[in-house]
Protein backbone atom coordinates (compact mmCIF):
# COMPACT_ATOMS: atom_id res chain seq x y z
CA UNK A 1 0.00 0.00 0.00
CA UNK A 2 1.57 3.20 -0.54
CA UNK A 3 1.38 5.99 1.58
CA UNK A 4 1.05 9.66 1.04
CA UNK A 5 3.80 11.46 2.95
CA UNK A 6 3.31 13.69 5.78
CA UNK A 7 2.63 17.31 5.67
CA UNK A 8 5.63 19.23 6.91
CA UNK A 9 3.76 20.90 10.02
CA UNK A 10 3.06 17.05 10.71
CA UNK A 11 6.75 16.16 10.51
CA UNK A 12 7.88 19.18 12.86
CA UNK A 13 6.63 16.47 15.94
CA UNK A 14 9.38 14.22 15.24
CA UNK A 15 11.90 17.53 15.68
CA UNK A 16 13.16 18.22 18.93
CA UNK A 17 11.99 20.67 21.68
CA UNK A 18 15.91 21.95 21.29
CA UNK A 19 15.54 22.74 17.71
CA UNK A 20 11.61 23.70 17.62
CA UNK A 21 12.22 26.22 19.97
CA UNK A 22 15.53 28.01 18.55
CA UNK A 23 14.61 31.04 16.22
CA UNK A 24 16.07 31.46 12.53
CA UNK A 25 19.15 34.16 12.51
CA UNK A 26 17.28 37.07 11.83
CA UNK A 27 20.10 39.06 10.33
CA UNK A 28 20.35 35.65 7.93
CA UNK A 29 16.63 35.05 7.08
CA UNK A 30 16.68 38.86 6.04
CA UNK A 31 19.53 38.07 3.71
CA UNK A 32 18.13 35.19 2.44
CA UNK A 33 14.53 37.44 1.57
CA UNK A 34 16.84 39.97 -0.51
CA UNK A 35 18.12 37.32 -2.50
CA UNK A 36 14.77 35.77 -3.16
CA UNK A 37 13.78 38.85 -4.56
CA UNK A 38 16.72 39.59 -6.80
CA UNK A 39 16.18 36.78 -7.71
CA UNK A 40 13.29 37.96 -9.47
CA UNK A 41 14.96 40.91 -10.66
CA UNK A 42 14.09 43.77 -7.55
CA UNK A 43 17.43 45.25 -7.69
CA UNK A 44 17.96 45.12 -3.34
CA UNK A 45 20.09 46.76 -1.79
CA UNK A 46 21.34 45.09 1.31
CA UNK A 47 22.37 46.77 4.35
CA UNK A 48 21.05 43.39 6.57
CA UNK A 49 24.08 41.56 7.08
CA UNK A 50 27.87 42.14 9.02
CA UNK A 51 30.45 41.41 6.49
CA UNK A 52 33.38 43.90 5.19
CA UNK A 53 33.13 44.07 1.77
CA UNK A 54 37.11 44.58 1.41
CA UNK A 55 39.11 41.41 0.22
CA UNK A 56 41.08 39.57 2.06
CA UNK A 57 44.82 40.79 2.42
CA UNK A 58 46.96 39.50 -0.30
CA UNK A 59 49.34 38.00 2.01
CA UNK A 60 46.89 35.94 4.18
CA UNK A 61 45.72 34.81 0.53
CA UNK A 62 49.51 34.15 0.04
CA UNK A 63 49.91 32.06 3.61
CA UNK A 64 47.01 30.16 2.59
CA UNK A 65 48.01 28.69 -0.64
CA UNK A 66 51.42 27.79 0.87
CA UNK A 67 49.75 25.64 3.16
CA UNK A 68 47.80 24.02 0.44
CA UNK A 69 51.35 23.23 -1.61
CA UNK A 70 52.72 22.23 1.84
CA UNK A 71 50.05 19.38 1.84
CA UNK A 72 48.23 20.77 5.40
CA UNK A 73 45.40 18.74 4.44
CA UNK A 74 45.50 16.45 7.59
CA UNK A 75 43.56 15.91 10.82
CA UNK A 76 44.65 19.01 13.37
CA UNK A 77 44.71 19.39 16.94
CA UNK A 78 41.32 19.87 18.24
CA UNK A 79 42.20 22.95 19.76
CA UNK A 80 44.52 24.39 16.90
CA UNK A 81 48.00 24.06 15.85
CA UNK A 82 50.55 24.66 18.14
CA UNK A 83 52.40 27.23 16.35
CA UNK A 84 48.97 29.39 15.86
CA UNK A 85 48.10 29.25 19.65
CA UNK A 86 51.40 30.64 20.48
CA UNK A 87 50.88 33.40 17.96
CA UNK A 88 47.57 34.29 19.30
CA UNK A 89 49.27 33.99 22.86
CA UNK A 90 51.45 36.89 21.39
CA UNK A 91 49.03 38.74 20.01
CA UNK A 92 46.69 38.54 23.09
CA UNK A 93 49.68 40.56 24.34
CA UNK A 94 50.73 42.73 21.80
CA UNK A 95 47.42 43.88 21.05
CA UNK A 96 45.26 43.55 24.83
CA UNK A 97 48.21 42.76 27.28
CA UNK A 98 46.55 40.02 27.85
CA UNK A 99 48.48 37.06 29.21
CA UNK A 100 47.22 33.78 28.09
CA UNK A 101 49.55 30.72 26.98
CA UNK A 102 48.95 28.62 24.07
CA UNK A 103 47.40 26.03 26.05
CA UNK A 104 44.99 28.71 27.17
CA UNK A 105 43.68 29.18 23.78
CA UNK A 106 41.41 27.12 21.59
CA UNK A 107 40.82 28.00 17.87
CA UNK A 108 37.04 27.55 16.59
CA UNK A 109 35.04 27.56 13.33
CA UNK A 110 34.68 30.81 14.16
CA UNK A 111 33.94 33.09 16.94
CA UNK A 112 30.35 32.00 16.93
CA UNK A 113 31.17 28.57 17.86
CA UNK A 114 33.81 30.05 20.40
CA UNK A 115 30.75 31.47 22.06
CA UNK A 116 28.93 27.82 21.87
CA UNK A 117 31.37 26.29 23.33
CA UNK A 118 32.09 28.35 26.56
CA UNK A 119 28.30 28.56 27.06
CA UNK A 120 27.81 24.94 26.61
CA UNK A 121 30.69 23.85 29.00
CA UNK A 122 29.80 26.15 31.93
CA UNK A 123 25.86 26.68 31.97
CA UNK A 124 23.34 24.61 33.39
CA UNK A 125 19.93 24.33 32.96
CA UNK A 126 18.16 26.63 35.66
CA UNK A 127 21.37 28.92 35.37
CA UNK A 128 20.88 32.29 34.42
CA UNK A 129 22.93 34.66 31.84
CA UNK A 130 22.89 38.36 32.12
CA UNK A 131 22.79 39.83 28.19
CA UNK A 132 22.58 43.13 28.11
CA UNK A 133 20.22 44.59 25.51
CA UNK A 134 20.85 45.49 22.77
CA UNK A 135 22.73 42.34 22.16
CA UNK A 136 23.50 39.77 19.07
CA UNK A 137 21.03 37.81 18.17
CA UNK A 138 22.68 34.20 18.47
CA UNK A 139 23.71 34.64 22.36
CA UNK A 140 20.48 34.21 23.13
CA UNK A 141 19.83 31.32 20.84
CA UNK A 142 22.64 29.89 21.98
CA UNK A 143 21.54 30.45 26.00
CA UNK A 144 18.31 28.18 24.94
CA UNK A 145 20.47 25.33 23.69
CA UNK A 146 21.83 25.14 27.09
CA UNK A 147 18.78 25.12 28.98
CA UNK A 148 19.68 27.90 30.94
CA UNK A 149 17.77 31.50 30.76
CA UNK A 150 18.41 34.65 29.17
CA UNK A 151 18.14 38.06 31.98
CA UNK A 152 17.43 40.17 29.71
CA UNK A 153 19.50 43.98 31.24
CA UNK A 154 17.93 47.19 29.05
CA UNK A 155 19.98 49.70 27.64
CA UNK A 156 18.49 52.10 25.79
CA UNK A 157 19.78 55.17 23.36
CA UNK A 158 19.65 57.44 26.13
CA UNK A 159 22.78 55.99 27.84
CA UNK A 160 24.32 55.24 24.66
CA UNK A 161 23.55 51.58 24.71
CA UNK A 162 25.39 50.52 27.38
CA UNK A 163 24.79 49.33 30.93
CA UNK A 164 25.70 50.46 34.13
CA UNK A 165 26.96 48.40 37.34
CA UNK A 166 23.99 49.94 39.28
CA UNK A 167 21.66 48.60 36.64
CA UNK A 168 23.03 45.17 36.59
CA UNK A 169 23.28 44.16 39.73
CA UNK A 170 19.28 44.36 40.04
CA UNK A 171 18.96 41.52 37.91
CA UNK A 172 21.66 39.47 39.90
CA UNK A 173 20.33 36.32 41.06
CA UNK A 174 21.64 33.58 43.16
CA UNK A 175 21.00 31.56 39.56
CA UNK A 176 23.30 33.90 38.02
CA UNK A 177 26.37 31.83 36.20
CA UNK A 178 27.42 34.75 33.64
CA UNK A 179 27.88 37.81 31.97
CA UNK A 180 27.92 38.13 28.47
CA UNK A 181 28.22 41.49 26.14
CA UNK A 182 30.05 42.33 23.16
CA UNK A 183 32.51 45.72 22.66
CA UNK A 184 32.25 47.02 20.18
CA UNK A 185 28.86 45.82 20.44
CA UNK A 186 26.76 44.43 17.41
CA UNK A 187 24.05 46.21 17.10
CA UNK A 188 25.17 49.65 18.23
CA UNK A 189 28.79 50.21 17.56
CA UNK A 190 28.87 50.89 21.48
CA UNK A 191 32.25 50.70 23.09
CA UNK A 192 32.81 50.19 26.56
CA UNK A 193 35.80 52.67 28.29
CA UNK A 194 38.35 51.24 30.53
CA UNK A 195 36.61 52.79 33.57
CA UNK A 196 33.37 51.30 32.85
CA UNK A 197 34.59 47.83 32.39
CA UNK A 198 36.80 48.21 35.49
CA UNK A 199 33.09 48.70 37.52
CA UNK A 200 31.60 46.43 36.16
CA UNK A 201 34.58 43.49 36.38
CA UNK A 202 34.33 44.53 40.18
CA UNK A 203 30.83 43.90 40.78
CA UNK A 204 30.98 41.02 39.21
CA UNK A 205 33.99 39.92 40.59
CA UNK A 206 32.06 40.60 44.49
CA UNK A 207 29.79 37.58 43.81
CA UNK A 208 30.95 34.01 43.50
CA UNK A 209 30.73 32.07 40.28
CA UNK A 210 29.60 34.99 37.95
CA UNK A 211 31.34 34.18 34.33
CA UNK A 212 32.29 36.91 32.08
CA UNK A 213 32.17 36.27 27.87
CA UNK A 214 33.31 39.10 26.28
CA UNK A 215 33.11 39.20 22.96
CA UNK A 216 35.50 41.31 20.85
CA UNK A 217 35.10 40.57 17.22
CA UNK A 218 35.09 44.03 16.07
CA UNK A 219 38.26 44.86 18.01
CA UNK A 220 40.05 46.31 15.53
CA UNK A 221 36.82 48.54 14.11
CA UNK A 222 37.52 51.23 16.79
CA UNK A 223 36.95 54.80 16.58
CA UNK A 224 37.93 55.95 19.87
CA UNK A 225 41.05 54.30 20.35
CA UNK A 226 42.21 50.76 21.50
CA UNK A 227 39.39 48.43 22.69
CA UNK A 228 39.95 47.60 26.17
CA UNK A 229 39.44 43.65 27.39
CA UNK A 230 37.76 43.03 30.60
CA UNK A 231 40.18 40.32 31.26
CA UNK A 232 42.97 43.14 32.09
CA UNK A 233 42.07 43.77 35.75
CA UNK A 234 43.72 40.63 37.78
CA UNK A 235 40.63 40.38 40.16
CA UNK A 236 38.35 39.33 37.75
CA UNK A 237 41.16 37.36 34.85
CA UNK A 238 40.11 33.74 36.33
CA UNK A 239 36.51 33.73 34.87
CA UNK A 240 36.82 35.44 31.69
CA UNK A 241 36.70 33.87 28.36
CA UNK A 242 38.00 36.62 25.89
CA UNK A 243 36.61 35.55 22.44
CA UNK A 244 37.92 37.00 19.21
CA UNK A 245 38.38 36.36 15.60
CA UNK A 246 39.46 36.89 12.36
CA UNK A 247 36.16 37.75 10.69
CA UNK A 248 35.23 41.65 10.97
CA UNK A 249 39.52 43.12 11.43
CA UNK A 250 40.79 40.71 8.59
CA UNK A 251 37.42 40.71 6.52
CA UNK A 252 37.81 36.77 6.26
CA UNK A 253 33.91 35.87 7.27
CA UNK A 254 34.22 32.65 4.90
CA UNK A 255 37.57 31.47 6.86
CA UNK A 256 35.42 30.52 9.56
CA UNK A 257 38.05 30.94 12.35
CA UNK A 258 37.63 32.37 15.89
CA UNK A 259 39.46 31.82 19.19
CA UNK A 260 39.45 32.05 22.61
CA UNK A 261 41.64 33.00 25.76
CA UNK A 262 40.38 31.44 28.80
CA UNK A 263 41.47 29.94 32.55
CA UNK A 264 42.73 27.02 31.87
CA UNK A 265 40.42 24.50 32.78
CA UNK A 266 37.74 26.04 30.32
CA UNK A 267 40.31 26.26 27.75
CA UNK A 268 40.64 22.37 28.52
CA UNK A 269 36.69 21.85 28.55
CA UNK A 270 36.31 23.46 25.34
CA UNK A 271 39.17 21.46 23.28
CA UNK A 272 36.81 18.13 24.93
CA UNK A 273 33.68 19.39 23.57
CA UNK A 274 34.72 20.48 20.36
CA UNK A 275 36.95 17.39 19.79
CA UNK A 276 33.27 15.34 19.69
CA UNK A 277 31.51 18.23 17.91
CA UNK A 278 34.11 19.37 14.91
CA UNK A 279 37.44 18.37 16.27
CA UNK A 280 39.61 21.15 14.81
CA UNK A 281 38.91 24.54 12.51
CA UNK A 282 40.27 24.38 8.67
CA UNK A 283 43.66 23.58 8.33
CA UNK A 284 44.06 26.13 5.58
CA UNK A 285 42.44 28.77 7.53
CA UNK A 286 44.64 27.98 10.84
CA UNK A 287 47.63 28.55 8.66
CA UNK A 288 46.26 31.82 7.02
CA UNK A 289 45.63 32.90 10.94
CA UNK A 290 48.52 32.51 11.42
CA UNK A 291 50.13 34.95 9.06
CA UNK A 292 47.48 37.71 10.08
CA UNK A 293 47.98 36.96 13.75
CA UNK A 294 51.42 37.22 13.59
CA UNK A 295 51.59 40.28 11.43
CA UNK A 296 52.12 43.59 13.80
CA UNK A 297 52.08 46.12 10.82
CA UNK A 298 48.06 46.78 11.12
CA UNK A 299 48.27 49.59 8.61
CA UNK A 300 45.64 47.55 5.99
CA UNK A 301 43.26 46.74 9.36
CA UNK A 302 43.88 50.63 10.06
CA UNK A 303 42.70 51.49 6.84
CA UNK A 304 39.58 49.31 6.34
CA UNK A 305 38.24 50.87 10.20
CA UNK A 306 39.15 54.40 8.67
CA UNK A 307 36.42 53.44 5.39
CA UNK A 308 34.33 52.41 7.86
CA UNK A 309 34.59 55.42 10.08
CA UNK A 310 34.32 57.95 7.00
CA UNK A 311 30.94 55.76 5.93
CA UNK A 312 29.47 56.10 9.35
CA UNK A 313 29.93 59.75 9.44
CA UNK A 314 28.31 59.45 5.71
CA UNK A 315 25.31 57.99 6.94
CA UNK A 316 24.39 59.63 10.34
CA UNK A 317 24.12 62.33 8.36
CA UNK A 318 21.78 61.44 6.04
CA UNK A 319 19.72 59.24 9.41
CA UNK A 320 19.69 63.48 10.59
CA UNK A 321 17.90 64.89 7.34
CA UNK A 322 14.90 62.09 8.24
CA UNK A 323 12.58 63.46 10.49
CA UNK A 324 11.38 61.17 13.41
CA UNK A 325 14.66 59.21 13.43
CA UNK A 326 16.90 59.55 16.36
CA UNK A 327 20.58 57.90 16.26
CA UNK A 328 23.43 57.63 18.72
CA UNK A 329 27.25 57.92 17.45
CA UNK A 330 28.30 54.66 17.23
CA UNK A 331 32.29 54.92 18.42
CA UNK A 332 33.38 51.05 16.83
CA UNK A 333 31.89 48.38 14.51
CA UNK A 334 29.89 49.14 11.54
CA UNK A 335 26.50 49.28 12.09
CA UNK A 336 23.89 52.09 13.25
CA UNK A 337 21.03 51.48 15.27
CA UNK A 338 18.62 54.31 15.22
CA UNK A 339 14.93 54.39 16.90
CA UNK A 340 12.48 54.73 14.29
CA UNK A 341 9.28 54.58 17.08
CA UNK A 342 8.13 57.88 15.53
CA UNK A 343 6.82 55.66 12.69
CA UNK A 344 4.92 53.16 14.35
CA UNK A 345 1.06 53.51 13.69
CA UNK A 346 1.18 55.24 10.28
CA UNK A 347 -0.05 53.54 7.09
CA UNK A 348 0.81 52.97 3.47
CA UNK A 349 -1.88 51.68 1.99
CA UNK A 350 -4.17 51.09 4.25
CA UNK A 351 -1.43 48.61 5.98
CA UNK A 352 -0.36 49.58 9.09
CA UNK A 353 3.34 49.85 10.71
CA UNK A 354 2.54 48.26 14.38
CA UNK A 355 6.22 47.67 15.13
CA UNK A 356 10.05 47.70 13.72
CA UNK A 357 9.48 44.23 12.31
CA UNK A 358 6.84 45.65 9.78
CA UNK A 359 9.00 48.78 9.09
CA UNK A 360 12.05 46.43 7.95
CA UNK A 361 9.51 44.05 5.78
CA UNK A 362 7.97 47.68 4.55
CA UNK A 363 11.64 49.41 3.84
CA UNK A 364 12.22 46.19 2.00
CA UNK A 365 9.30 45.80 -0.19
CA UNK A 366 8.65 48.85 -1.16
CA UNK A 367 12.00 50.80 -0.49
CA UNK A 368 14.21 48.20 -1.51
CA UNK A 369 16.17 48.47 1.25
CA UNK A 370 17.30 45.38 3.12
CA UNK A 371 17.72 46.14 7.12
CA UNK A 372 17.07 44.26 10.38
CA UNK A 373 14.52 44.35 13.18
CA UNK A 374 15.51 45.81 16.42
CA UNK A 375 13.40 43.11 17.80
CA UNK A 376 16.19 40.98 16.90
CA UNK A 377 18.68 42.71 18.95
CA UNK A 378 16.21 43.17 22.37
CA UNK A 379 15.05 46.60 21.01
CA UNK A 380 11.92 47.02 19.61
CA UNK A 381 11.95 50.61 18.77
CA UNK A 382 15.12 50.48 16.12
CA UNK A 383 16.40 49.25 13.62
CA UNK A 384 20.20 48.05 12.71
CA UNK A 385 21.35 49.11 9.25
CA UNK A 386 25.16 47.53 8.43
CA UNK A 387 27.11 50.19 6.38
CA UNK A 388 29.74 47.63 5.30
CA UNK A 389 28.94 48.79 1.80
CA UNK A 390 30.11 50.89 -0.37
CA UNK A 391 29.57 55.00 0.10
CA UNK A 392 27.17 55.06 -3.67
CA UNK A 393 25.29 51.97 -2.09
CA UNK A 394 24.53 53.67 1.29
CA UNK A 395 23.61 56.71 -0.34
CA UNK A 396 21.14 54.76 -2.50
CA UNK A 397 19.83 53.09 0.32
CA UNK A 398 19.13 55.98 2.63
CA UNK A 399 17.81 57.89 -0.25
CA UNK A 400 15.22 54.89 -0.81
CA UNK A 401 14.67 55.17 3.15
CA UNK A 402 14.02 58.29 3.32
CA UNK A 403 11.58 58.33 0.91
CA UNK A 404 10.04 55.29 1.61
CA UNK A 405 9.31 56.87 4.99
CA UNK A 406 7.78 59.88 4.01
CA UNK A 407 5.13 57.74 2.54
CA UNK A 408 3.84 56.76 5.52
CA UNK A 409 0.99 58.78 7.39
Amino acid sequence: MHLSPEPMSATLNFLSDRINSLSESETLAMSRKSRELQAKGIDIINLSIGEPDFNTPDFIKTAAKEAIDKNFSKYMPVAGYADLREAISKKFKRDNNLNYSANQIVVSTGAKQSIANAMLCLLNPGDEVLVPAPYWVSYIEIIKLTRATAVIVPAGIETNFKITPAQLKKFISPKTKMLVYSSPCNPTGSVYTKEELKSIAELISSYNNIFIIADEIYEYINYVGKTESIAQFDFIYDRVITVNGMAKGFAMTGWRIGYIGAPLAIAQACDKLQGQFTSGASSIAQRATNAAVSNSDLSGVIAMKDAFQKRRDIILGLLREIPGVKSNVPDGAFYVFPEVKSYFGKKFNGNAINNAEDLSMYLLTEGHVAIVSGGAFGDKNCIRISYAASEPQIREAMKRIKEALSQLK
